[in-house]
């Protein structure tokens, strides 16, 4: 960029600015993901209010904007703690959460996924053809900030900013409706195929999805799509056929067999594939690592100022000694857990064992997550499915270590144990998911990645100084399905469903009853998917990425559906204006609206979240009786239908009219 290291982008100012976005996003993520079962990136929408914000300063710039959407989704990525952590209060163990034990997970956890991703930037952002649909939508939503104030007048600049803001407006109304009854949420069939099946499909109308769909492309949403049409056309219908149920409608049939029994195959298909993912990466992996250590050689000897600012990760030393310094604190995190309790008696082998199973595991599950958030996005990769493979890794370990020694009457306090220590390996992931996707931003805006992971590791510890509070005060409120709940006031629980899921599977591997079986066929269809991917990709032409078939099986059908039908609406749109004189720049108008469907939905929902939580009332601004948006859910169909296309006609008519040399 020309500026060297004295340009205007690691800033006091920008870091303040991304801890105070972060309490907003933090806030809203902990209470949607825990009401229902997802979070969002908050990566764009922090991008947006950085630069309103910092408009009015002339001396702002670019990369002092990414700085704070470094921060803010950072720390907004920290509340994926939630599949887990809510599993020790609904296993009895914890009563509330404890602000520094809590607080300590989040930062050990999330400091490791910033260091491990570190060696991971070369291969997987520098290196690689990854999409990364939020990282390449936040940059373009950056430049654009940036360049409609610096380049006065620039045609094809304002108007991508107008997609954008249009975008944004459209989902923005979309999900308001949704939020005051007047449209459907959700589309959904169910039926019957024979007296003894039952499945059906349904649809989020969720412009955010749509977006999403369209950054990461038609490859992935035809992988989504197999695995649609795996879970609910194959497996869901033969377990509703071998487990008839006597009672229930098609929907509570279906849905029962699909969670959890379907979603233990689609765990097992995630597992195969990335075993597989992190063989096919040992490679270019190894090959970042030593280039970060080349990379800190030539640093140490003077020579640094020979890297280009967007090649000059954080130094490998320190890398090294953050990692190696995080273990003592580990240990003793650990040892708090334990000591004083059914487990003292093989403490120092759950703890070394636990020490271990972090840092290890913790690499690999970082590769993985960063590979995922590549293919398909952060706010659509699966890290609870993850979550599902470390904590069944975690409930194995225990069983090995100590299952016999404090025998049955010890289980209760394994079982919490596993969920603790798989608390910690998630943050790891998380943040992992999450930072890559951050580093891609950096790289495509021209951003120095060791200020963008000094950023990090700020946006890790403001995160966590938010969660625990308002986990705590959730709890308090409503409590969990599923735990005690002594205290709550409200009697509707949050469902909280990833921690019930990993509670129960760590009951089931620690007591004896998990049934293998599922997770099996999910690993066996995860070696043919992997198999067939390698023979499509021999061609040149085609792929079918195993990973988003898992996905796809594993994710509810009205959180795949929408991605899929984006995928395919914009590989049309981009075959549709490909062949007029302005094709190139409608499509990259294209990609901004579509950056705008998911900034405009996740700033609605941080704004209808902290309403939620203010008012204590989980449908604060509904107009319409509760059964109106069912009643009428095809209406609403038609306007998400007419909405989208009228979008994306508006699109193309403002490029058409952008000067020849912008197209």
């Amino acid at each position: 960029m020309g500026q060297g290291d004295k340009r205007i982008e690691l800033t006091l100012r920008g870091l303040a600015l991304g801890c105070l976005i972060t309490v907003v996003f933090t806030a809203a993520n902990v209470y949607l993901g825990l009401r229902v079962g997802l979070t969002f990136a908050s990566s764009i929408p922090a991008a947006v209010i950085s630069m309103v914000i910092l408009r009015g300063l002339k001396t702002s710039t670019i990369w002092e904007n990414n700085i704070v959407q470094t921060v803010a989704s950072a720390a907004g990525t920290l509340s994926s703690i939630i599949f887990v952590l809510p599993g020790l209060v609904m296993v009895g163990w914890w009563t509330g959460f404890p602000f520094w034990t809590s607080f300590w997970i989040c930062v050990i956890g999330g400091v490791l996924g910033v260091m491990y991703t570190i060696p991971l930037r070369r291969a997987l952002v520098t290196n690689s053809d990854l999409p990364y649909p939020e990282g390449r939508a936040a940059a373009e939503v950056l430049k654009v900030g940036s360049g409609t104030r610096e380049t006065a007048g620039g045609a094809e600049a304002k108007a991508g900013l107008a997609a954008v803001v249009v975008g944004s407006l459209g989902s923005a109304a979309i999900a308001a409706a949704v939020g005051m009854r007047a449209l459907a949420a959700e589309i959904a069939v169910w039926f019957r195929p024979t007296p003894t099946t039952a499945t059906g499909l349904a649809g989020g109308l969720q412009l955010a999805l749509i977006g999403a769909g369209h950054l990461m492309g038609i490859a992935v949403g035809i992988a989504m799509l197999v695995g649609t049409i795996i879970a609910w056309g194959v497996a869901v219908p033969i377990m509703t056929h071998m487990n008839p149920a006597a009672t229930g409608t098609a929907a509570e049939i279906a849905q029962a067999a699909w969670a959890p029994d379907v979603r233990f195959i689609g765990a097992g298909a995630i597992g195969a594939a990335a075993i597989w993912t992190l063989a096919k990466l040992a490679g270019p992996v190894w090959a970042g690592l030593a280039g970060a250590i080349r990379a800190s050689g030539l640093r140490a000897a003077g020579k640094g100022a020979d890297l280009p600012l967007t090649e000059r990760d954080m130094p490998i030393w320190i890398v090294g000694a953050v990692i190696l310094g995080a273990l003592p604190p580990l240990a003793v995190l650990l040892h708090s857990f334990l000591a004083a309790g059914p487990l003292e008696s093989v403490i120092w082998p759950l703890i070394a064992g636990g020490v271990l199973y972090v840092v290890i595991a913790g690499f690999l599950v970082a590769a993985v997550c960063g590979y995922m958030a590549g293919l398909i996005g952060s706010s659509n990769s699966p890290v609870s499915g993850l979550a599902i493979l470390s904590v069944l890794g975690a409930s194995l370990l225990l069983v090995l270590l100590a299952a016999n020694t404090v025998g049955p009457t010890g289980h209760g306090a394994l079982v919490a144990y596993a969920l603790f220590v798989t608390a910690v390996l998630l943050n790891v992931a998380t943040i992992a998911n999450d930072n890559l996707q951050d580093l891609k931003t950096g790289q495509l805006v021209g951003a120095t990645p060791w200020k963008q992971q000094a950023a990090l590791i700020v946006g890790v510890v403001a995160g966590a100084c938010v969660i625990p509070p308002i986990l705590d005060i959730l709890n308090r409120a409503f409590g969990f399905a599923g735990a005690p709940n002594l205290h709550a006031i409200s009697d509707q629980p949050l469902a909280a469903p990833q921690a019930v899921l990993i509670s129960t599977l760590a009951k089931g591997v620690i007591q004896g009853d998990l049934p293998w079986i599922y997770i099996g066929v999910g690993v066996a269809l995860g070696v043919v998917l992997v198999v067939v991917d390698e023979l499509l990709r021999r061609t040149g032409k085609y792929s079918l990425p195993p990973l988003g078939v898992g996905i796809a099986i594993y994710l509810p059908a009205a959180v795949t559906l929408p991605v899929v039908l984006g995928a395919v609406v914009g590989w049309a749109y981009d075959r549709w204006v490909s062949r007029k004189p302005h094709g190139a720049a409608a499509q990259r108008l294209g990609v901004l609206l579509a950056s705008g469907f998911i900034v405009g939905e996740s700033l609605f929902n941080v704004a209808l979240a902290g309403l939620i939580v203010a008012t204590n009332n989980p449908s604060p601004i509904a107009v319409a009786p509760e059964a109106f948006p069912e009643q009428t859910m095809w209406a609403g169909a038609g306007v998400v239908a007419l909405t989208v296309l009228g979008l994306y006609l508006w699109t193309d008519a403002r490029a058409r009219k952008l000067p020849p040399e912008a197209g």
